[in-house]
């Protein structure tokens, strides 16, 4: 798997903040609302997406998974593309080996260019997989969304159209979410009203930002 090892040790004036999670646990929601505070938000999943409608993307996709992963435009199927994805371990890793290249590129350049931006106090990485390719050594902190399974179904098949079943085979190749709760420097919990969940936020980054 393609990881940052060669950016690890070069050094950073802002803090980087990771957010880790449940699927439809809330993740974007709590960037966003860092965002409000001065932070600057690296989205992977739009990344990710993005790299979808290049045209060598696709291609190798096409040729990996076969053409029923196009749909009637010859645009990708994200929805067919994820079916056969987390179908076997071995067609995922083939998967990520095209895409993450690209979001790991991506992701450095919008971190160094928040780098320079004066007006940005702080970058959050809304990426996925943060700990399983290897970035979460590279955050100051990492936060950990915490939301009960039953809400994040009801979110998950409001906005993304999956059921409990894609929701558990999609996460049967991460890292438990018990696990990454534990290694975690922050828990949010993300089960009651939305002020509450502001307000753990607003201290998080308060305690980040302290002694800068």
């Amino acid at each position: 798997m393609v990881t940052p090892e060669t950016q690890v040790n070069k050094p950073r004036t802002k803090p980087l903040i990771g957010i880790v999670g449940g699927i439809a646990s809330g993740k974007s929601v709590v960037a966003a609302e860092f965002g409000k505070l001065g932070c600057a938000v690296v989205d992977a999943d739009a990344i990710a997406h993005a790299a979808l409608e290049m045209g060598s993307v696709r291609d190798q996709i096409a040729a990996r998974f076969g053409p029923s992963v196009l749909d009637a435009t010859g645009r990708i199927d994200r929805k067919e593309l994820a079916r056969l994805a987390f179908a076997e371990a071995e067609k995922l890793a083939a998967l990520n080996g095209i895409i993450h290249p690209i979001v790991f590129q991506k992701t450095e350049m919008l971190i160094a260019e928040c780098e320079r931006d004066d007006h940005v106090r702080a970058v959050v990485l809304d990426m996925p997989l943060l700990i399983e390719v290897g970035w979460a050594d590279r955050c100051d902190r990492v936060v950990f969304v915490d939301c009960a399974f039953e809400q994040r179904l009801d979110r998950a098949q409001r906005t993304r159209s999956l059921t409990a079943q894609d929701i558990k085979n999609r996460e049967n190749f991460q890292i438990s979410l018990d696990t990454k709760k534990t290694l975690a420097d922050n828990s949010i919990d993300n089960n009651s009203e939305f002020s509450a969940l502001v307000r753990q936020i607003q201290d998080i980054f308060s305690d980040i930002t302290k002694d800068r």
